[in-house]
């Protein structure tokens, strides 16, 4: 679907719509004041909506990548896949302990063979790993206007709980 005169392909997902009740630099901070919110009984949290701002994917990278990490890797989980489908068909099985070795054996050369076709696919472009995750700048608290005005009063009330939050 596009937006009218920009062109521009929007998500299936709703933007979030609401009134600006506070403003934190970590999710926790927000998080609490929704909590705060919540424990005052009588307030509609399901108004409320928590947005990330200023998103950025951060990819940390953790480690050099070599043949040998690759194989080990590949093999220990493996060796553990191997050993859950072992241990699941030996339960059914006359004879636990032979179902159980074919499995970590087969596991581990599954586990190697999966990990290496790709390795040696990217032709050492890709030597490291890394973990990804995503970040905001800051963290929005967004009220249904009808009940905006309290909920931005109660965060500015106890304003000093939760640190640096601007309302």
């Amino acid at each position: 679907m596009t937006t009218p005169g920009r062109g521009v392909q929007r998500s299936s997902r709703p933007l979030p719509e609401g009134w600006p009740v506070g403003s934190f630099a970590t999710y926790d901070e927000a998080q609490a004041a929704v909590d705060m919110l919540s424990d005052t009984g009588d307030f509609p949290v399901n108004e409320l909506t928590i947005v990330g701002v200023d998103l950025m994917e951060v990819e940390q990278v953790v480690g050099r990548l070599s043949w040998g990490r690759v194989l080990v890797n590949g093999a220990i989980y493996g060796a553990w896949l191997g050993l859950f489908f072992g241990v699941l068909i030996g339960l059914f099985s006359t004879d636990l302990w032979s179902p159980i070795l074919y499995g970590i054996v087969m596991g581990i050369v599954f586990g190697v063979v999966t990990n290496a076709v790709p390795y040696a696919a990217s032709r050492g472009r890709r030597d490291f790993t890394t973990t990804t995750h995503i970040v905001a700048n800051r963290y929005d608290v967004l009220c249904d206007p009808q009940h905006a005005r309290r909920a931005r009063d109660a965060i500015a009330k106890a304003n000093g709980f939760f640190g640096a939050a601007t309302t």
